[in-house]
């Protein structure tokens, strides 16, 4: 039987990212809801690193299993790297994606496209009690548009532009994002990691 990792996110599009992402790593992926885990964790670091690190050893403790967590969000050169670990929070706690990236492209109106310059990224933290937590890195370099394009992916993808691909993250495929997101830069890392653990038994 194998064994399970923890997502610790009830966030709906990671968990879809997440579950192909990790197709082939031998675990059974679960998540807090279906174990019945109702943990809030506040995510009070300054860092992106800090924040994965807090929601995967607290669910690690709550559930005692080797847990997945991230913080990734959005850095925008103009604004001092802002939103960073405010990116989810950016219009406040109930805001949607959509209200969001409003506020966003608000914020950088009437700046010119050479200086729209951002950057999304993921810290990973894996965590299990009793041992030392992991942590992978991803990055994604690209330009923040003057208005939305694309219907896939979420939160900042529709704003979001790859200019070596000439489109935004929500206007590539699932596939296609997986390979060269932030998300699934860092989750590469993770895998070999996972997979490396699964042999360890």
């Amino acid at each position: 039987m194998q064994r399970k990792l923890l997502l610790a996110t009830g966030n709906p599009g990671k968990i879809r990212e997440y579950s192909r992402l990790l197709a082939s790593v031998p675990f059974d992926l679960v998540t807090p809801a279906a174990l019945g885990i109702t943990l809030e964790v506040a995510e009070t670091g300054a860092t992106f690193e800090e924040n994965a690190r807090l929601k995967a050893e607290a669910f690690a403790r709550a559930s005692g299993l080797l847990t997945l967590a991230d913080d990734s969000g959005l850095v925008v050169d103009v604004l001092g790297g802002e939103p960073g670990t405010r990116s989810r929070r950016l219009a406040g706690e109930n805001a949607t994606d959509a209200e969001r990236v409003q506020l966003l492209l608000a914020r950088l109106k009437g700046i010119a496209w050479e200086a729209r310059t951002a950057r999304f990224r993921c810290v990973i933290a894996l965590a299990e009690p009793g041992r030392e937590t992991i942590i992978c890195r991803g990055e994604c370099p690209g330009i923040i548009t003057t208005e939305p394009r694309g219907s896939n992916g979420f939160g900042y993808d529709p704003v979001f532009y790859l200019p070596l691909l000439g489109r935004t993250m929500a206007e590539l495929t699932a596939e296609e994002k997986n390979r060269l997101s932030h998300r699934g830069l860092a989750v590469q890392e993770a895998a070999d990691i996972l997979r490396r653990l699964a042999e360890e038994g």
